[in-house]
């Protein structure tokens, strides 16, 4: 374990947490909390939430909540009051989520002066858990079309995507099938995600008809994480990756996204047989 590097990347979030406290009142920019962490802009919300094990927002949400507590409990404000603050346009939204959160509703919890839950940081989990390889990788280029939304979706690219190459006599047991995630979607609205879905080509390509262009994806050190099992619990594995991995591994990430590399067929194997590369650009 590098013990240097996982004191620096705690440090790091805990100067985060420090600016959330301090800043609560504010629309908190995720740029700007990547600045204040010195992560890179592209993968912070990824980093923060795979050693947080929640995402920026439910950190917001969670010492919104624990100061709305001492709210009710301290002071006399109006719940009106103390529900704006706390970034809800009215009592029942602020009290559904209350009530969600602490067990009671906010005049409930006020009457009986319960005491204030202790807010604590979660450990990481250092323990192995997935097969992750340093190599350092060629550019590839990418036939690809762009998908916005849900992830879980872009099935629909790739089938677009695999038509188009078919149509090109580019669909053979060689082609290598790649998929670009440019946003976390535990910090990113589903419907501004963005992904590409593609296959590995050899020149350029444009095709408006099916939305096909071309772009550049790898080059250099890329940390290969090695996933088996169905595609819809790929997030744990980045969660793993970018929070417990990262933190022991020395290593920074680089600007660029992360891409998978899917290396056998969905229509022809089993979820549980699913093999998929999770590649994590490196500095």
């Amino acid at each position: 374990m590098n013990k240097h590097m996982q004191d620096s990347y705690l440090k790091r979030i805990e100067r985060v947490l420090a600016y959330l406290s301090d800043h609560l009142d504010e629309d908190l920019d995720l740029d700007k909390l990547a600045d204040v962490a010195c992560f890179s802009r592209c993968h912070f919300h990824r980093i923060y939430h795979g050693l947080m094990n929640e995402t920026v927002m439910q950190s917001v949400r969670r010492l919104r909540m624990h100061r709305a507590a001492g709210d009710l409990i301290r002071t006399s404000s109006e719940i009106t009051a103390i529900a704006k603050r706390a970034g809800y346009g009215s009592v029942e939204a602020f009290s559904r989520a209350f009530k969600s959160s602490y067990g009671a509703a906010p005049a409930s919890y006020r009457s009986i002066r319960q005491d204030i839950p202790v807010v604590s940081i979660p450990t990481m989990e250092l323990k192995k858990m997935f097969d992750v390889e340093i190599k350092s990788i060629d550019p590839m280029k990418l036939a690809c079309v762009d998908h916005h939304g849900d992830y879980m979706q872009v099935g629909k690219a790739f089938e677009k995507a695999g038509i188009w190459a078919a149509k090109n006599g580019l669909l053979n047991q060689t082609a290598k099938s790649i998929g670009i995630y440019y946003d976390d979607p535990a910090s990113v609205e589903t419907e501004k995600l963005r992904s590409a879905a593609g296959f590995v080509v050899d020149k350029d390509y444009s095709d408006e008809e099916y939305g096909i262009s071309t772009r550049s994806v790898g080059g250099g050190r890329h940390a290969v994480l090695i996933h088996k099992g169905p595609y819809a619990e790929l997030g744990k594995a980045y969660q793993w990756f970018f929070g417990a991995w990262l933190s022991e591994s020395g290593e920074e990430t680089a600007e660029a996204p992360c891409f998978e590399c899917y290396l056998n067929d969905p229509k022809t194997t089993v979820p549980s047989d699913l093999v998929t590369e999770i590649y994590m650009p490196l500095k």
